[in-house]
């Protein structure tokens, strides 16, 4: 074989690693990621605006979250960069609201992007 065929090969198989590298980063980045809700007792009323940016994958999470009477009446998404999987994590704001808690179970199929909102959450309220 010439040299030229073999340094091909090489590059070949390093770009293949490379990329395998990256897809396990990225699939693997979101994993221990968890959120906490803030004392709602120590917020005042009103509308806050969270965002979260889950790196190494091009989810991003823009949401207000409404406060009233110490607890989240509303929470509105105003930008969800994801794939259309991801989407469907948008329906963890109806558990959010209703167990007051970012303690939820997270959207099958949508993790990171549940986890993305729940830390946008967190971020409003902080």
């Amino acid at each position: 074989m010439n040299k030229y065929f073999l340094n091909v090969r090489a590059k070949t198989r390093y770009s293949i690693f490379c990329v395998g590298v990256l897809i396990i980063g990225c699939a693997t980045s979101y994993k221990n990621i968890t959120a906490e809700m803030p004392d709602l007792t120590l917020i005042a009323d009103g509308m806050y605006r969270g965002y979260y940016d889950l790196s190494s994958t091009p989810i991003k999470v823009t949401l207000d979250v409404r406060v009233q009477n110490q607890k989240v009446t509303g929470i509105e998404i105003v930008d969800h960069s994801c794939s259309p999987i991801g989407k469907k994590a948008e329906k963890i704001i109806d558990s959010i609201t209703e167990r007051q808690s970012l303690d939820v179970d997270v959207i099958s199929g949508a993790t990171a992007s549940s986890k993305a909102i729940l830390k946008a959450v967190e971020n409003a309220l902080q």
